[in-house]
């Protein structure tokens, strides 16, 4: 795959063309070169910290790695890590060489990992110690396995690695070699995120995305050369990427990066390294409430699912509410920066994007009106390149005009601020992570004893949703048993955020038009029962 069939090839792409993620970093490298970049503050190790310089020659050593291996143009690479310098230097690498790199979740299952690389076609991986038994059977004919030698930072000792596989500081052991020069439609980056039916979709960023990421997330929140973002959100994700690491590079700015989000170590790692800027998200939010906070630190701003935070005083940080998703690349909408935002909303259209908030005939809601939220850009630009190996997916996703179905509601208010509403689409959120019921219901399905199975967001105090499943079983099914049963399996060939917390065994589903399960009288009875108006079972 060299280039996105679908996108257009308009004036627009001329505005990023030549301009890769390596390109940056070596214009970074050339006119910042001593200045602090990549900052890594491992729980259980010393840290380290790259100069833009220094890290530049570190991804150009890898990448020179990789291709003595056989990694070229257009071949895809598997990143299954935990946050740690070694994933950046990985996909920073890939971009390199046009390589494409594949981000993947690392609480994801054997089974999902394995789907992963035979859907991508990846053949290369790198992992690390705790997760190189997983990564091996699932692809038990890897080309080349290469293993860091800790576990996000936390030391192991010398481990027997499978013979398919060497240490990541191989690939450090090279004299750089020449850069490939990819075209701004080339693909650099592929995020597997969760769909509505079946397993996830492939969702492919070119360079002219990362580029475009780079720069209009930085600028949503001001982003300098001497400001220094706290990274703790996982890296396979699009909001690591391309709200902090990539906007950081675009500014100039530091970048520090912790293994994950750890409530005890926040605050002195921020206070640290005078750190200015986080993206955040509830999980962190609710966590950080419950303790100290400093009275002095260095934080200008964070930019959340919120403007106007009811959080703000208590962290004495303002927060710019955003909204994106990782087909959208960016932020379409945004809060301001410089001026006042109206509280509770996730900011206005942003002036890279067109949006439409429609009703169900397709026409624009009034004030105060909740509609269908759609977004218009430049595919493999401003929007991402496509669904990897689905073109119907892809031109399923857009409607005749061009416009993006997001899938989500939003309500307009008087003075052209948005409110976040729902979803319209079958999807969950647990903690931060995207869920499809489908992709759950998919695994209860095959158990044997299940004769039909919905899964329905509950309510969570810690997470906002977790999945719960209601199953009906077949006759001579014991349901104790069958609940067991369902468990394993989804535990088997799952990530651990996608089992249910719950398994009901009832008789029958409530039933709407034509028969669908009413889904919605089922996150009913789960809402009732959080609050105390019914019984728990």
């Amino acid at each position: 795959m060299r280039s996105i069939p679908h996108a257009p090839r308009s004036p627009m792409t001329t505005t990023v063309a030549g301009r890769t993620v390596d390109w940056l970093l070596e214009a970074r490298a050339a006119n910042r070169p001593k200045h602090p970049f990549l900052v890594w503050e491992p729980f259980a190790d010393t840290g380290r910290t790259w100069t833009y310089a220094e890290f530049a020659r570190d991804v150009a050593a890898v990448a020179e790695g990789l291709r003595r291996r056989g990694v070229g143009p257009g071949a895809f690479v598997l990143i299954h890590l935990d946050n740690c310098p070694e994933y950046v230097l990985t996909w920073f690498a890939c971009a390199r060489i046009g390589a494409v790199a594949v981000c993947t979740n690392t609480r994801s299952s054997q089974d999902e990992v394995s789907y992963f690389a035979s859907h991508s076609g990846a053949s290369v991986v790198v992992t690390q110690p705790s997760l190189v038994s997983l990564v091996s059977n699932a692809l038990p004919d890897a080309k080349a396995v290469f293993v860091t030698d800790h576990n996000a930072g936390d030391p192991v000792a010398a481990a027997d690695l499978p013979s398919s596989s060497e240490r990541f500081a191989a690939l450090l052991d090279n004299e750089p070699g020449p850069a490939h020069r990819s075209g701004p439609l080339d693909p650099a980056l592929l995020l597997y995120t969760s769909g509505t039916t079946g397993r996830p979709k492939a969702v492919v960023w070119t360079h002219s995305n990362t580029m475009w990421a780079a720069k209009v997330n930085g600028s949503h929140v001001g982003l300098g050369p001497a400001d220094v973002t706290q990274v703790f959100l996982p890296l396979f994700h699009t909001n690591a990427q391309s709200y902090s690491i990539l906007s950081t590079l675009w500014a100039g700015g530091t970048a520090v990066l912790q293994p994950r989000f750890s409530v005890s170590r926040f605050w002195d790692i921020a206070q640290k390294h005078n750190c200015t800027f986080a993206s955040q998200v509830n999980f962190p939010l609710r966590a950080l409430a419950n303790r100290d906070v400093p009275e002095r630190h260095s934080f200008t701003r964070w930019g959340t699912g919120m403007s106007g935070h009811p959080a703000e005083k208590t962290f004495n940080v303002p927060m710019i509410g955003w909204y994106g998703m990782t087909e959208t690349v960016s932020a379409p909408i945004a809060g301001d920066l410089l001026v006042p935002n109206r509280a509770g909303t996730i900011g206005r259209a942003a002036p890279q994007y067109e949006i439409a908030v429609l009703d169900a005939g397709g026409e624009p809601v009034g004030v105060g009106e909740t509609g269908d939220l759609r977004v218009r850009g430049v595919p493999g630009v401003s929007l991402f390149g496509g669904y990897l190996h689905d073109e119907a997916a892809t031109a399923a996703a857009f409607d005749e005009l061009g416009w993006f179905i997001t899938g989500d509601r939003i309500t307009v208010h008087e003075d052209g601020a948005l409110s976040y509403a729902d979803r319209s689409k079958d999807m969950l959120r647990v903690g931060g992570e995207n869920v499809a019921a489908s992709e759950i219901e998919r695994v209860i399905l095959s158990v044997t004893g299940v004769a039909e199975a919905v899964v329905v967001a509950g309510p969570d105090p810690m997470l906002d949703e977790v999945p719960v499943a209601f199953v009906v079983a077949r006759p001579g099914a014991v349901g104790s048993v069958l609940a067991e049963a369902v468990l394993a399996a989804c535990r088997l060939n799952l990530a651990d955020f996608k089992v249910p917390r719950e398994v009901r065994i009832v008789d029958d589903l409530p039933r709407a038009t034509l028969g669908k399960v009413a889904k919605n009288e089922l996150r009913m009875l789960l809402r009732s029962a959080a609050e105390g108006q019914l019984p728990g079972k």
